[in-house]
């Protein structure tokens, strides 16, 4: 499968050498459907990079959720046994679990002063650490998946951006995704200083930016501001031709969106606008929003998916037992590709990260999002989404109320 990009084997606890086998770039896939190794694919790889985190090394995880014991005690380990500096980022709301030991393992073995080398700390309750408060509406969060590595053996300067938490139910009812990105030192900075700023919580000196090194550009969130012009997916979109020619011959541009989440309207009319306007667009969400669905009059980003014209949407968020609290596999990537003519180039391009399409992810949360101009790592991106897509329940027949956002799905 896909997501089986050939993990390291035979490796020392020690710093990289000359014959360690290089870091592959590219996805990684789980697949929540499958065996323990399937389900767990982004953990078992991430598991690799701590354990041979070079001593003297650095780690930096910026998570919404970590509630995995084992991944605690291997950043703990990578601490009190190598001398690794591990720092470590989360939502408030993962130090509230009276079930999870997660955030007690770490902070025993790191403390939680965020002055020191290594610590674990937490974003403000019921706030985002770079939201400002005084615009926040209550439920802004710290909701970044990315884990940075200044040496592991085979690379250095290591990224990898995640839609995935930390957590059972992320990976055994959850379709995620992590992107491996080493040796880039340009991207690993603006993701380290990035992390310095969710470490300071410095909300005031917080601007919306993006960093481009070669094929890739990052952008960090929240973004202030209003309107579709400060929407970083609809411009994205906005750039999208749908009808041009290429060798000779007529073509139209493809655009898939796998995503939680689709909540804006601006987003979801821009995916009906490009589907009418000749593109092919296709859509696998767990979650939008309808407020007539919802006894109200106003129709939402459900309906405007939905309207005569509209893409091929399918949602996944399948609940067996009719409890919304016991989803037994949903969409949880958040991912954009596009294979046709963008901002004049024909290209295959990728989107992929914690950003779900929802106002929260926009304006008030800490997120990151991951460009990638690479070809093979775009199609492989397709291959997941055909996979997704197959497996979507109730797929076309998505007029529930947890595809509508009625009823809550997951973060």
């Amino acid at each position: 499968m896909l997501s089986a990009i050939t993990l390291i084997s035979g490796l020392q606890l020690t710093g990289a050498s000359p014959a360690a086998a290089a870091v592959a770039e590219g996805p990684v896939f789980n697949k929540p459907t499958g065996t323990v190794a399937e389900r767990e694919a982004i953990r078992g790889r991430l598991l690799t990079y701590i354990g041979t985190a070079a001593p003297a090394s650095d780690i930096k995880v910026a998570m919404y959720h970590l509630w995995d014991e084992g991944v605690a005690r291997a950043l703990a380990d990578a601490h009190t046994e190598r001398g690794v500096d591990v720092q470590v980022m989360l939502d408030h709301t993962s130090a509230a679990s009276t079930s999870d030991t997660s955030y007690a393992i770490l902070a025993s073995a790191l403390g939680t002063d965020r002055a020191r080398p290594s610590f674990v700390g937490t974003c403000p309750q019921r706030q985002s650490c770079l939201g400002d408060p005084g615009a926040l509406s209550g439920n802004g969060i710290n909701h970044n998946k990315f884990w940075l590595f200044s040496q592991v053996e085979g690379a250095a300067d290591l990224v990898v951006q995640s839609s995935s938490n930390m957590s059972p139910s992320a990976y055994s009812r959850m379709w995620n995704n992590a992107f491996v990105l080493p040796s880039n030192a340009p991207l690993y900075t603006a993701y380290a200083d990035y992390f310095s700023k969710l470490k300071e919580m410095d909300w005031q000196g917080w601007s919306y930016s993006t960093t481009t090194s070669g094929p890739y550009k990052a952008y960090f969130f929240p973004y202030p501001g209003s309107g579709n012009a400060q929407d970083t997916i609809w411009n994205i979109l906005d750039n999208v031709t749908c009808k041009y020619t290429s060798g000779g011959i007529a073509r139209q541009t493809k655009v898939r969106v796998a995503v939680l989440k689709i909540t804006r309207q601006g987003v979801a009319q821009k995916l009906t606008d490009l589907q009418r306007a000749g593109c092919a667009v296709e859509v696998v969400y767990a979650e939008a929003d309808s407020l007539a669905g919802s006894g109200g009059t106003s129709a939402g980003t459900w309906e405007a998916l939905h309207a005569p014209g509209g893409p091929s949407v399918r949602c996944h968020n399948w609940d067996e037992d009719g409890n919304p609290n016991t989803t037994n596999s949903v969409i949880h990537s958040k991912y954009l590709l596009i294979d046709g003519m963008y901002d004049g180039v024909v290209d295959k391009l990728l989107w992929t990260g914690s950003h779900n399409y929802s106002g929260p992810a926009l304006r008030e949360n800490d997120e990151a999002l991951l460009k990638v101009d690479v070809t093979a790592h775009h199609d492989a991106y397709v291959a997941n989404f055909a996979q997704v897509k197959a497996a979507a329940v109730p797929g076309a027949a998505d007029t529930t109320d947890e595809c509508k956002g009625v009823k809550r799905t997951a973060d």
